[in-house]
């Protein structure tokens, strides 16, 4: 349950720092959710900083009328529990509150984001001020025991050129909700929902970004939580394996993809991806440590 950091001094938007790694890989019935209303950011005290997320939304829309304020799930940090004294068996229990794109933009994107940093050690206490939704990202082998990378479009605001892992965010709207529960017993079988959307919602995205078919997926398992150092961005990663080879998914990638968010699929070796990583931004950097870490921990992967 090693948590790590590193950094980039060649690019800044690649460093990142791991809070939460777990190289075993956990299955859906290890990864436990705590939803509700005290994970939800806390306003800053400074009047004049809170204004400015509305000032820097609205610029946001004026270039770009067509942009969306959809509701994300907000990262409030996470607790490890052991089943017994060994510490061999642990279950991930993620804390979710809710947040939305308005905020994240206000706030992590924020020319000024660093100002709604608090001083504190713990992660969740100095991010208390920011929007902070929760990504995705989900690392794929090939049946060739190549990694699926994107190139990010130029089209986007974030990153363009740079290379990715399929994903995004899950989406509170999949299961939903739009808002928080004022009945408390109802958090329960909330949580458990919202658990179960994050496992579909990332098959969801490999699915949407790259073309191959779900059942060509195995379930996927978590494998921790990265965070870029610019912005205070977390993600949530994933390692599935996919059943069809490089050119099988390169060749379902040129018929299913849009071209809007990414312009071009790469199956890479471990090797060249660690080549790549430079022009990752820190999030998916991070979920590639994640993924070495994995590779160290069974030092050779199960065919």
């Amino acid at each position: 349950m090693a948590v790590a950091a590193a950094a980039s001094a060649a690019d800044p938007g690649t460093a990142f720092k791991l809070l939460l790694s777990c190289p075993a890989g956990l299955p859906r019935s290890r990864v436990l959710v705590k939803f509700g209303q005290s994970f939800d950011r806390i306003p800053h005290p400074d009047a004049a900083l809170e204004e400015s997320i509305s000032e820097i939304w609205n610029q946001r829309l004026q270039r770009n009328p067509s942009l969306y304020n959809g509701t994300k799930f907000r990262y409030g940090g996470n607790a490890v529990q052991y089943k017994d004294d060994s510490k061999q068996e642990y279950h991930v229990s993620l804390r979710l509150g809710l947040t939305d794109y308005r905020t994240f933009v206000g706030t992590n994107l924020n020319p000024l984001w660093e100002k709604f940093l608090v001083p504190s050690e713990d992660d969740p206490v100095r991010c208390q001020h920011m929007s902070n939704p929760l990504g995705n990202g989900a690392i794929v082998e090939t049946s060739d025991r190549k990694i699926i990378v994107l190139q990010r479009s130029h089209n986007v605001g974030e990153f363009p050129g740079y290379y990715v892992f399929p994903g995004g965010h899950s989406e509170p709207q999949e299961i939903g909700i739009v808002g928080h529960q004022t009945a408390e017993e109802n958090l329960a079988p909330l949580s458990e929902r919202v658990s179960q959307e994050m496992f579909e919602g990332i098959i969801r995205e490999v699915v949407e970004e790259t073309g191959v078919p779900a059942s060509s997926l195995t379930d996927p398992v978590f494998i921790g939580v990265s965070c870029r150092e610019m912005n205070v961005r977390p993600t949530a990663f994933f390692f599935t394996k996919c059943d069809i080879d490089s050119s099988g998914v390169n060749e379902l990638y040129s018929k299913a993809q849009d071209g809007y968010e990414s312009t071009k699929l790469y199956a890479v070796s471990v090797e060249e991806l660690r080549g790549m990583s430079q022009r990752m931004p820190g999030c998916h950097n991070g979920g590639f440590a994640l993924y070495e870490l994995m590779r160290k921990e069974f030092v050779k992967m199960p065919s």
